[in-house]
């Protein structure tokens, strides 16, 4: 097997990133590249041996902080894909319904999601609107019901004239 290309950066920067991250992927690469400058002789069989990645994975990772540095090994993957709103529009669309919620009235999610359909131009699912309303830190809550013949002079009567 061939001796690997020496990598070229500065320790401080990836120590100062690896301190920095909460990602446990970024810092485990971060680390990959931290031993192979630290220690030039040390093979990616090593190196995969202390961060867990395999040898190819290894090479994969010293070949794309060559290419783009310290950016280069950062992951982008994740968050939501598929969105139809960012947070801050979202956020706009409930502010409406969030002054009705405050004020004591009741929001109902149809009401919601009407107006986010008409937003965007197109149907979506009552699963996106309980999503969002959770995102948003929206609750349900539900008033206490009362049984449709129920009279509340008889009730109060009863609290009267019953033993306690």
């Amino acid at each position: 097997m061939g001796k690997r290309k020496e990598l070229c950066g500065n320790k401080d920067d990836i120590i100062r990133k690896m301190k920095e991250t909460a990602n446990i992927g970024c810092y485990r690469r971060y680390q990959c590249v931290l031993l192979a400058l630290e220690n030039p002789d040390m093979t990616a069989e090593q190196i995969g041996k202390i961060t867990l990645y395999s040898t190819s994975r290894i090479w994969a990772i010293h070949a794309e902080y060559r290419k783009s540095g310290l950016d280069g090994l950062i992951d982008g993957r994740g968050g939501r894909y598929h969105e139809n709103m960012t947070y801050e529009e979202e956020a706009k669309l409930l502010e409406d319904f969030k002054e009705e919620s405050e004020s004591g009235k009741l929001v109902v999610a149809g009401k919601i999601k009407l107006a986010y359909e008409a937003e965007i131009g197109k149907e979506v699912a009552e699963s996106t609107i309980y999503r969002m309303l959770d995102r948003h830190g929206f609750r349900k809550i539900v008033p206490y019901k009362r049984h449709p013949k129920s009279n509340q002079e008889e009730q109060e009567a009863f609290k009267k004239t019953s033993r306690t």
